[in-house]
């Protein structure tokens, strides 16, 4: 038996470069090439919380090395991709809230616009890469506030300044892919997820954090946008999505450097209420959530993708629901809220995971 979604054979001593090792995707993500066999170089800033995946986890474990460093120095980002020497290179470093970039806009544009700019400047200068995956985000696509998911093909937007640094970073992929990447014979492709939850995230702004420090903090869970609609899933649905695509760009280039979405299926599209009373419930020991009444900054009401391509090209389902992906995502919190080796506990969500892809 093998699984869908990840090939042990394929991934053992590949060398990988993955810039945003240090924040919540980008840990995961280690922990889960490192099991795989990679050979992972890490690329990033200090771990962006306190606690922090990357240090609760023992990421830097799995890891051949950890550089810390930020992806707008262009020469030392270069300096590192060059003497890392990798095939492949997946790019995860962001400004990554949306309501971070109303307070600092030129940080979040200098990341995700700028910051991806020197990644490919760096790519075209390692002879050694053969494969690049941009990884963006739902929210680079114009929202025009519709029912419907939005497909690969459709324009780029973005209301805030985050939203619109990832449609911008979409453009410049497709730039640069067409300009220079292709004909010196790499393949690039984009990534764009849903909302993402599971262990291990600690940013602010983000329901599922905010329940965790409620709960533990015997307070009430505050949600800022009930009637939101947001396409749920758990981290490893698009991790899983990203190891695919990224096999599929070594052995088949010119069909797969394009953009991609991962996403949830639509049953579980839904409110932020709802994810709200699914985290209370999953939790218990008698926790609540309440309206937040404070002012904040735009953010649209509804958002999906439409996964077709990726389910009929790349064989990508996602398998989880929202409650069974918010049962697994609570009990890594209650591990670590108990002291629990989170490296283990982690490692043990992944083998699961894969399990549950395994196909004759």
């Amino acid at each position: 038996m093998e699984s869908l979604v990840t090939n042990s054979s394929f991934w053992s001593g590949r060398r990988v470069f993955l810039t945003g090792h240090t924040g919540f995707k980008g840990s995961w993500l280690s922990l889960w090439l490192g099991k795989l066999g990679a050979h992972v170089v890490g690329y990033a800033l200090k771990p962006p919380s306190e606690p922090s995946l990357f240090k609760d986890a023992n990421v830097f474990q799995v890891m051949e090395r950890s550089v810390f460093g930020d992806i707008c120095n262009a020469s030392e980002l270069c300096k590192t991709i060059q003497q890392a020497a990798p095939e492949i290179v997946i790019h995860m470093a962001a400004q990554s809230l949306v309501h971070d970039s109303y307070i600092d806009p030129v940080q979040t544009y200098n990341t995700n616009v700028m910051g991806t700019v020197n990644l490919l400047e760096a790519v075209r200068n390692t002879p050694t890469v053969k494969a690049v995956l941009n990884i963006t985000s739902d929210k680079c696509y114009e929202n025009r506030e519709r029912s419907s998911g939005y497909s690969e093909n459709e324009a780029m937007g973005g209301h805030d300044p985050y939203s619109s640094s990832k449609g911008c970073a979409e453009l410049v992929s497709s730039a640069y892919r067409n300009s220079f990447l292709q004909k010196e014979g790499i393949a690039l492709a984009t990534a764009r997820a849903g909302n993402i939850i599971g262990g291990g995230d600690w940013a602010k702004y983000r329901i599922v954090p905010d329940a965790i420090r409620a709960f533990t903090g015997k307070k009430k869970l505050l949600v800022r946008n009930p009637h939101a609609i947001r396409p749920w899933q758990n981290v490893l649905e698009p991790l899983s999505g990203y190891l695919l695509l990224c096999e599929y760009l070594i052995k088949k280039p010119e069909d797969f450097a394009t953009g991609w979405n991962f996403g949830p299926d639509d049953e579980n599209v839904k409110s932020v209420s709802k994810l709200a009373d699914i985290m209370v419930s999953s939790w218990g020991d008698n926790v609540e959530w309440t309206l937040d009444e404070e002012p904040y900054p735009h953010e649209a009401e509804i958002l999906k993708l439409d996964c077709t391509k990726a389910k009929t090209k790349l064989n990508w389902n996602p398998i989880w629901s929202l409650e069974r992906a918010l049962k697994e995502t609570v009990l890594w919190y209650k591990a670590w809220n108990n002291a629990s080796n989170m490296n283990d506990f982690t490692l043990r969500q992944i083998e699961t995971y894969e399990k549950e892809h395994l196909v004759k």
